[in-house]
């Protein structure tokens, strides 16, 4: 058995009997019914997903995944690809928004050298990062396959073997962030193929560019989806097709959390696109996703509502690297103290509402 059919086989459903013990208590804690709302709609959500009317994170973590794309050759992005690793020697610096919201949250960041184009050597060679390259970059998945299929199936192995070392080494709540200049390229091509929605309806500005780059970037995708057509019931064929290995690692990271009974919070629209890949290899996989936040990129909210998801937070965050997903480790934080700290009107000896 692979690693992926044996994190597929691990994965069950959110357990409905905790849900229920959790609701039985939080109906009756010391505050007008449900008054915390979509908080409580949370707690009981992560003592299904933990089997536990306690939730505890030992340790917080985002897992920030880097690779590049050949497709940046087609012109489809505002920055050249060499600010890919130059960004990644800055997370490891610790001078990007990430590590300012990370520290913020009390949450760790690790970056994974994913498929890197180049720059990579020193930090490779310093320890500082996970070096686990599937190859220097995809390929431009407008000319062919942005990857083979035994990339793809590597780049989400890497992402549960991360996933797995780091529950093992007490992480309980863990997010997903990238870096990968051209990344929302993949992701809308993803998010396309999976829901169905057309290309126009799904892609955005990404870094910046103006309307007719942005024409350009959706002609782009279009190109690439008739050179490629992915089989949309096919996780790994989608991801081999036009993804990105950066997107392959993050759906192995949110396989190995569902597999562990760990909740996972996904940040924008490429950290969703890894998450479309994880639901279409694991449906039950998406009772462990927590949507952060609600990115400005429009073919955000048409992937999460795939997903079934509702964000959080709405900030008009467009950053990526994981800075949605630090963000929101306080709200989960907070439904599990609700959880575990209010008493009920019994505890408390206060009088409930008149019948």
């Amino acid at each position: 058995m692979t690693l992926i059919e044996k994190t597929l086989s691990d994965i069950t459903s959110r357990d409905d009997l905790w849900r229920k013990r959790a609701k039985d208590r939080l109906d009756q804690l010391i505050m007008p019914h449900w008054a915390l709302g979509r908080l409580l709609d949370l707690a009981v959500d992560l003592s299904g997903m933990m089997h536990t009317l306690k939730p505890a994170f030992r340790r917080k973590g985002i897992v920030v995944m880097a690779g590049d794309h050949g497709v940046v050759a087609e012109g489809v992005s505002a920055y050249p690809q060499d600010v890919t690793w130059q960004m990644v020697a800055n997370f490891v610096n610790e001078g990007a928004g990430i590590n300012a919201l990370a520290a913020q949250a009390g949450a760790d960041v690790r970056v994974v050298d994913m498929g890197v184009a180049g720059g990579m050597e020193e930090l490779s060679r310093s320890g500082r990062i996970l070096s686990m390259p599937v190859a220097p970059g995809t390929a431009n998945m407008a000319k062919g396959p942005a990857m083979t299929r035994d990339q793809a199936v590597q780049a989400v192995e890497t992402g549960i073997q991360i996933g797995l070392r780091m529950i093992e080494e007490e992480y309980d709540l863990l997010g997903v962030g990238e870096m990968g200049i051209g990344n929302t390229t993949p992701s809308s091509a993803i998010i396309t193929v999976i829901t169905g929605e057309p290309v126009s309806a799904v892609t955005g500005h990404g870094t910046g560019i103006d309307e007719a780059r942005k024409r350009h970037k959706i002609s782009v995708i279009e190109q690439a989806l008739q050179v490629n057509r992915p089989d949309p019931k096919d996780g790994l064929d989608v991801l081999s097709k036009v993804g990105g290995f950066e997107i392959g690692g993050i759906a192995g990271v949110i396989l190995a959390a569902a597999s562990r009974n760990r909740p996972v919070l996904i940040d924008g629209i490429i950290s969703t696109a890894g998450a479309l890949i994880a639901h279409r290899l694991a449906p039950a996989a998406a009772d462990y996703m927590i949507a952060a936040h609600r990115s400005v990129e429009q073919g955000h909210i048409i992937a999460l509502n795939r997903l079934g998801k509702e964000p959080f937070l709405d900030l008009s965050l467009r950053l990526g690297e994981g800075t949605g997903a630090a963000m929101a480790m306080n709200v989960v934080e907070g439904a599990a103290m609700i959880l575990k700290k209010v008493k009920t009107f019994a505890e408390a000896q206060v009088s409930g509402a008149a019948q």
